[in-house]
């Protein structure tokens, strides 16, 4: 069972609820769903009647290349300006032409 949160509500999981919703929706009309390579989804943060919440998507493009998009919400919960949002979807990177390394601590 989860604990109760700041507020007496429990805290929902990444990727859960309005403002993760109104996300995906702004992330769909940049990114085609069918190619989305990964979505990374961080814990939203609650503060002062506001929730802020942070994604990563990645893309393959036709060319072989990797693009990286950050994506954000900013959520009124509470207030006179409750469900109010502002959604930013940002292309952030874009990998070079070539087969992917990965790192191996060697």
């Amino acid at each position: 069972m989860a604990s109760i949160g700041a507020g007496g509500f429990a805290p929902l999981a990444p990727g859960q609820g309005a403002g993760w919703a109104k996300l995906a929706a702004a992330v769909e009309t940049q990114v085609p769903p069918g190619e989305i390579e990964t979505i990374y989804v961080f814990q939203p943060i609650k503060r002062a009647g506001k929730e802020w919440g942070t994604a990563v998507v990645t893309r393959k493009s036709g060319d072989g290349r990797l693009r990286v998009y950050t994506a954000r919400y900013m959520l009124v919960i509470r207030g006179k300006e409750r469900g109010q949002s502002k959604i930013e979807v940002e292309e952030v990177a874009l990998s070079t032409v070539g087969p992917a390394v990965w790192y191996e601590g060697r």
